[in-house]
């Protein structure tokens, strides 16, 4: 292109404890900074020192939406990261290396690292280097690397900002240029943040105000974002001793008249399914938030996988009402976070958004988000208009009881675990529980009723058509439009809403597309199964990967032509 390139795709490898994360997630603000989108996935072993870790920064003058595979631009923190990872470079990529590497390829473009800086601060030379390369300006670098390491910590960050000056200019006095970018298109302010990130604003926008967790990988960057905000936002955050505690600790607070919510991964949310149905059964708003990760067991920890679809839409003993969402990005991520709070608040039921390892550590650009016009969800009823006497669990058309907060009103609030009367005092009477049941499932009537349809891209009708969920939104809308430009009629369906499954909403698309293609992060296609159990259509034709690392178009578009 003209002028240079459109998109490029940078690649940073280093052992743990190189500061990768910290120099990589400076690289993906100063590009979005410098108007530019961009789209981050990382790559680390499940041990607190050692091994080998990427973070991989793909960004364009156009939005980013998906990974790549192949790397424009190899940025190696130490030789090993040459040695893995020369093999995905692109057919006109670089590799940007100390100089000191005794490699002999045409591609390295060696630069004096450990000579223009200190072992220290070599990572962030290479940021310098890298900047350089990139055709980014050193002023919106260095004010990144104020806002990112300044505080309270002068001194390091005038050794960091020596260190990226010196590599800065030693670049481009030496360098040529070949992965200079565009100029960007972009001229607003933008926001980078990950997926959980904004699964915590969006709760705490919506008016969540306590939070209970038990660390496990990749939830705890849920409640870690909410502890940032704590005393800003005046939220309680609590880590509990195990995931059983975290449960029932969210419950009691919002019994009491706190939205609450609870982070966790897939082993976490099997012990806390007891607790699930404990709110199913006193009607008890609850928002849970599993982001899944390889299993059975502790599987593989800091990898990403979509394999917990059943265990939620199952989880918990009994019948009782629920919803299932799946945001694929990170306006979704806010927004629907937003409505399972709103959803949990209005039908007193559990509502679950599933996330995975990938959309936990996955940076992008994204619009800043109107709050000011956002309202807080309105929780519990007006004790003055309610009919006398106060009847917690009172039978209605809509399965919807009045729901008040004990101790702030004349009315005594009874709630039981076991099955109870309409007054919410525990019966055996074999005529009570039907009509207790048929109150509760009536709420799902409503949540039918409110069900997000999937979003559908692309040709009417399809020669392909791929249906996918979550977190493999962009991925797969990336693949039908290369597939598109090349000639294929083909689109893209996608789940954000998981459940309730409504037929209506997806049955004529399938019917009418030539071949139907579920594409899934899960050996079995759990959400090809779902479809068939509710629609009878049997998605014969699936795309599954399951060894730990997330889609790529690339992946899905060998995939479709195997």
């Amino acid at each position: 292109m003209a002028g240079g390139r459109s998109e490029v795709n940078i690649l940073m490898g280093g052992e743990a404890g190189q500061g990768l994360q910290t120099v990589g997630e400076i690289l993906a603000r100063v590009l979005v900074r410098s108007g530019y989108s961009v789209h981050v996935t990382q790559t680390y072993e499940s041990r607190v020192r050692g091994g080998h870790n990427t973070f991989a920064v793909r960004c364009g003058i156009q939005t980013v939406r998906a990974p790549r595979e192949t790397a424009d631009l190899l940025v190696a923190l130490n030789e090993e990261t040459v040695v893995l990872h020369q093999r995905d470079l692109s057919p006109e990529g670089f590799i940007l290396a100390d100089a000191s590497l005794a490699m002999k390829d045409e591609r390295v473009i060696p630069v004096p690292l450990k000579e223009l800086s200190s072992d220290s601060y070599t990572n962030t030379a290479a940021l310098g280097a890298a900047c350089a390369v990139l055709g980014l300006e050193e002023e919106v670098a260095q004010r990144t690397l104020r806002d990112r390491l300044g505080e309270g910590r002068p001194k390091v960050l005038e050794l960091n900002q020596e260190a990226f000056s010196k590599a800065y200019a030693w670049s481009v006095g030496q360098l040529a240029s070949p992965l200079k970018l565009a100029p960007a298109l972009r001229s607003e302010g933008r926001l980078l943040m990950t997926a959980h990130e904004a699964i915590a604003l969006g709760a705490i926008s919506a008016g969540v105000r306590f939070c209970a967790f038990y660390p496990m990988s990749p939830s705890t960057s849920v409640p870690m974002t909410m502890i940032r905000w704590a005393d800003e936002m005046g939220l309680v955050v609590e880590q509990a001793e195990d995931e059983i505690a975290a449960v029932n600790m969210c419950i009691g607070a919002s019994y009491a008249g706190a939205p609450s919510l609870v982070a966790t991964s897939g082993g976490g949310f099997a012990l806390m399914t007891e607790g699930v149905s404990l709110a199913g059964v006193t009607e008890t708003p609850l928002v849970v938030v599993v982001a899944q990760r390889p299993g059975p067991g502790t599987g593989l920890a800091t990898r990403t996988e979509q394999a917990d679809l059943w265990l939620v839409l199952h989880g918990g003993h009994g019948e009782f009402p629920k919803a299932v969402f799946a945001p694929g990005s990170i306006e979704e991520c806010f927004h629907l976070t937003r409505r399972a709070v709103e959803l949990a608040e209005r039908y007193q039921s559990p509502v679950f958004i599933l996330t995975d390892h990938y959309m936990a550590d996955s940076y992008r650009d994204t619009a800043p988000f109107a709050v000011e016009e956002l309202p807080f969800v309105p929780a519990v009823a007006d004790p003055s208009e309610l009919e006398a006497p106060y009847l917690r669990y009172r039978i209605t058309k809509d399965g919807l009881s009045p729901r008040l907060l004990p101790g702030l009103s004349g009315n005594l609030v009874v709630a039981d675990s076991h099955e109870h009367t309409e007054d919410g005092h525990m019966t055996e009477d074999l005529s009570v529980r039907p009509r207790m049941v048929d109150k509760r499932m009536r709420k799902e009537d409503g949540l039918r009723a409110e069900v997000i349809p999937p979003t559908y891209v692309g040709d009417t009708p399809p020669e392909i058509l791929m249906v996918c969920w979550g977190s493999s939104r962009g991925i797969v809308e990336e693949a039908a439009k290369i597939l598109e430009s090349k000639g294929r009629r083909v689109a893209a369906m996608h789940f954000s809403q998981l459940w309730p499954l409504i037929p209506e909403q997806i049955l004529h698309r399938l019917e009418a597309a030539e071949r139907v293609v579920s594409v899934e992060s899960n050996a079995t296609g759990q959400l090809a199964g779902l479809i068939r159990r509710e629609t009878g259509f049997c998605i014969e034709e699936r795309i599954l990967r399951y060894d730990g690392l997330p889609l790529t178009p690339e992946y899905v578009i060998r995939a479709l032509d195997a």
